[in-house]
């Protein structure tokens, strides 16, 4: 008598296989490299984890038993008193203060990124190469280099002082990576689109405008991504160009917090969680795009 396997049983049994297969193929060295992989991750996400919970600690768990991960009991007090205590009204100003900075510089970089490429990578013109070359050479000059002509040229416009004068220093930093971005992306498209959308009758800015940054919504993704972290994280510009603490920006506000209450590391650790949990929220919703258009001007 002869038993037969059903198909239904047949198809997780050929997963299995080749999923055995591909580790086999792996070998030792595959095995090291996910180890390596996941000893990465846990240097990375043990301190974070750490904060975190450390915030639902009382100080006397935190001196008693540092070593501890999981709080007992949960104190729920740091982060109440963080958000919704008699000093929360200077965290909400910073988050503020950081969004209205965030909005221009990011919406300055993008708009401003995306013509400079498409200009790079569309136009034909004497020295284009070397104009970008130029730009490139903006990721060698950290803001701290530049830093005391940038606060003698934002005093002298008036802008000192203002978080004006932090948005606009902050876009044209983050404007080389962005152009670098998107420069592959354009020169990736079609000419024959192009050609095709003259014969429509539409023009050089037209074809940017109606189809190119359509198009381009992956890389114009990663671009805002990307500035939108960088700027929000940003510390040394609004430390030089902010003078008052109704105009500081959340790692102005960590760094004056932590000062304030030395003596609450758990307080501490409940308002630097708080002050990093809306860039991350954003990073990891976005964090696709940024993959999809680092990669996408390659694949065309």
């Amino acid at each position: 008598m002869t038993t037969t396997v059903s198909p239904e049983h047949s198809v997780p049994a050929k997963k299995v296989a080749r999923r055995t297969a591909r580790l086999a193929r792996l070998g030792i060295f595959g095995f090291f490299s996910y180890a390596a992989l996941v000893a990465v991750a846990a240097v990375i996400l043990i301190p974070i984890a750490y904060a975190v919970l450390g915030g639902f600690k009382g100080n006397g768990q935190l001196v008693g038993d540092p070593g501890s991960l999981i709080p007992s009991p949960w104190v729920l007090d740091n982060y109440i008193d963080v958000l919704w205590g008699t000093d929360s009204g200077a965290f909400w100003t910073e988050v503020v203060n950081s969004l209205l900075i965030g909005i221009v510089a990011v919406g300055v970089t993008v708009v401003f990124a995306s013509l400079a490429a498409f200009t790079f990578a569309r136009l034909v013109f004497r020295g284009r190469e070397a104009m970008y070359t130029l730009f490139t050479l903006g990721l060698l000059f950290p803001a701290a280099v530049a830093i005391l002509p940038l606060y003698i040229l934002v005093r002298d416009i008036g802008l000192s002082g203002n978080l004006l004068g932090v948005a606009l220093p902050e876009a044209a930093f983050g404007l080389p990576l962005s152009i670098i971005i998107l420069r592959p992306f354009f020169k990736s498209i079609p000419v024959e689109l192009e050609d095709a959308a003259k014969i429509d009758g539409c023009s050089s800015f037209g074809f940017f405008w109606r189809i190119l940054l359509p198009l381009a919504r992956p890389a114009l993704a990663t671009v805002t991504v990307l500035a939108t972290v960088t700027t929000w994280n940003a510390f040394m510009l609004p430390l030089i160009l902010l003078s008052g603490e109704d105009q500081w920006t959340l790692p102005l506000g960590v760094m004056n917090f932590s000062g304030q209450f030395v003596r609450d590391q758990a307080l501490i650790l409940a308002f630097t969680v708080s002050a990093m949990v809306p860039a991350v929220i954003f990073y990891v919703i976005a964090e696709r795009n940024i993959v999809s258009g680092l990669t996408a001007g390659s694949g065309k």
